[in-house]
Parts: C-alpha cells; structure tokens; sequence
C-alpha cells in the first residue's frame, strides 16, 4: 500500500502527477526506439514476412536462403500477381462478398436507433453493432427467424424485448458493457443458444428461471454485474463449460456446484468468497479455477494439489488508493472502462495459463495508481 500523505494545495498533485506523465512518455519513446533497433524486432519482422509469404503460398526457397530470410517486399509483389494466386483471392473474396450479404455491421456514436432500411433485410443471418448510442432494439426483431449471431456490445441498450424469444436459430448473443438491469424470461425459448455474453451492464441482479431451458449453451459470463450467487438457471446448464461471473458480490457458492459436471473453466475473481466448497473437487473436467485470494480462509486441500490436473490461479489484488486529479483525463477511467480493460487483460492471462504446464501458487496483480 502506497503512503498516505495529506496535501491541502490540490495544484501541487495536479503538477506532479504532470510531471510523471511527461517522464512515463518519454521513457515510452526511449522503450520503442530500442526496440525497433533490437535484434527482436528484426526477428518479428522477419517472423510476420514469413507468415505472409506462407499465405501468399510462396515456396520457401525463394525468402529463405541459407538460414536467413530475404524480406524483400519485391518477393510478395511478384507472386501477389500469379494468375493461380489471383484466381485464389477472386474466389475468396466472392466468397466473402457472399457471406455478408448476410451480415449487418453498424457502430459509432452518431447512431442513436436502428435504421429504417433493416427492417426490411429480414434474411440478415448475423448482426454486428458495437459502440453506438443506441437504447431499444426493435420489436422487429422477430422477423429475423434466420439469425444467428446477435452481437449488440457496447452500446447504450436499456432492456431487451420479450420478441427475443422468437429468434429459434440464436446460437450467440453478446449484450455486454451495456446498462440492463433484467433480462427477459422469453431468452428461455432461444433452445439452440450457445453463448451467453452479458458481462459489464454493472446492474444485473439475477436471472430467470426460465433460461434454465438453454441446455446448449456452453459459455456464459455474467461478470461485472451484481449477483450475490449462482442463479438457480446456470446450475441447471448441463452443457455448460465456461462460466465467468467475476466482478461480482458472491460471499458463497453453492454446495452442488458440482452438477456442472461439463464446466472446464470457472472464473470467480474480485468477488467476496471467504472459502471454497468441497464439490469443486468432484467436478471431473474442471481444469482452470480462477479467484481472488485476499479473503479466503478456507481452501479443499484436493484443490491446490497438482494431481488434480486442476490449474488453481489465486489473484492477490494490492489494496493501493488512487488519488484523481482535476483535468486529467489519461488516467479517469470509469468503472465499466476499467472492467473493460480487466477483461482484455484477464483474456490473455488465461490464454497464456492454458499454453503452460503449470501455474504460480498465486499471482499478484499490480495496479496502476498515483503513490505520493
């Protein structure tokens, strides 16, 4: 934890907060420069020319020559202009023309409803709109009988409409970082669902019963709302396998948290766990447990042993106190954007931990704040 030092003249942090930022960028610059000089940006350059090369489906021997590799630009315009290569990207892009007939893709801020024109594009297979200021989906919606993926993240929606029962062939749907404080007991009727995204709406409470029917869904993350525990309809999940409901107010999980006999990762950090049941050590194809390890006291034994083949990963958050000044905007974050950023992060992190034979112990997470 950082010192704690009382300043009466809010101008004095405001100046060395300045200071520190103009100290980070250019340790920033001087970091970049060196990198662009070191061998290992020539490594990843060279890595990348390869990597294009083998699309373009250029033969080895003619950019690698007795070990080292000729990253001559020259090489990809040639063979970018084979008959054979330009047949093969024509049929590739008709392809791609093809499938977005069926794909409707809208974002930024100067939208605030849908358009008028979509309604009438009732075949549309997949919707795509992030970082709109959209509130409502239209009740329209039901007319899309085809569609499949629904991805609406990012935006200002409100609440979701019972017609969103009505889509039988949803396989995805992705309402994260949104402002829902409910969600609709119609959902329940979209049997052929596979992945449920409703992380970062921040108010969402619990949910129906009734979703206890999407026996298809293998994803669900409910992270960064408000649930207090595992609803009921998640438990009953049977084919469920990742389940993240991180950033939430859980003291406890259920004691037949072992009927998700499918669950292969469980993500449970920044909640309010004091100890871990015993059932997640009956959880057969369990191999990723994520937590936060300040408050517990009590872990199963069977948990942290390495013969489990589970990978037990407890986050050690430091409690530093972070003091925002007036007027500067690099470091105002707001909660949803931190738990934005979290979850890139947590992304990565989990994708490095499944590469890995092992995992640390425990893991320290360090947060960025202002120490005086």
């Amino acid at each position: 934890m950082g010192h704690q030092v009382i300043i009466f003249d809010f101008s004095l942090i405001r100046g060395l907060w300045e200071t520190r930022v103009k100290k980070n960028k250019e340790r920033q610059r001087k970091e970049k420069e060196r990198l662009e000089k070191s061998s290992l940006e020539k490594i990843k350059q060279e890595w990348n020319f390869i990597l294009e090369c083998r699309k373009k489906g250029i033969p080895q021997s003619k950019y690698l020559k007795n070990g080292f590799v000729n990253t001559d630009e020259k090489i990809l315009d040639t063979y970018g202009k084979t008959p054979q290569l330009q047949k093969r990207h024509t049929l590739s892009d008709e392809a791609n023309k093809e499938r977005n007939k069926f794909i409707f893709q809208l974002s930024g801020e100067q939208w605030t409803e849908f358009p008028d024109s979509l309604k009438e594009q009732t075949y549309l297979k997949e919707w795509h709109v992030c970082n709109t200021l959209i509130q409502t989906i239209p009740a329209y919606i039901a007319l899309f009988q085809d569609l499949r993926v629904l991805d609406l993240s990012k935006n200002q929606i409100n609440h979701l409409p019972v017609e969103i029962g009505c889509l039988k062939k949803l396989k995805v749907l992705n309402v994260s970082f949104n402002n829902l404080k409910s969600i609709p007991p119609e959902l329940g009727d979209c049997e052929n669902l596979e992945k449920l995204d409703l992380s970062g709406n921040m108010e969402i409470r619990e949910l129906p019963f009734e979703l206890s029917n999407l026996k298809q869904v293998t994803v669900v993350d409910v992270s960064a709302n408000k649930f207090h525990s595992i609803p009921i309809c998640v438990l009953r999940m049977s084919n469920l396998q990742w389940l993240d409901i991180s950033s939430n107010n859980l003291k406890d999980l259920p004691e037949d948290i072992d009927r998700l006999d499918q669950l292969q990762t469980l993500l449970l950090q920044k909640n309010k766990l004091t100890y871990l049941p015993r059932a997640l050590v009956n959880m057969p194809k369990l191999n990723l447990l994520v937590v936060s390890g300040d408050d517990l006291v009590e872990i199963p034994t069977a948990v942290c042993e390495s013969t489990t083949g589970l990978k037990f990963v407890s986050l050690r958050d430091s409690p530093v106190e972070t003091i925002v000044c007036e007027d500067t905007e690099e470091i105002i974050e707001s909660e949803r954007e931190r738990e934005q950023i979290e979850k890139e992060f947590m992304k990565a992190y989990i994708e490095d931990l499944k590469e890995r034979d092992s995992t640390p112990s425990y893991t320290t997470k360090v947060l960025l704040s202002l120490q005086l």
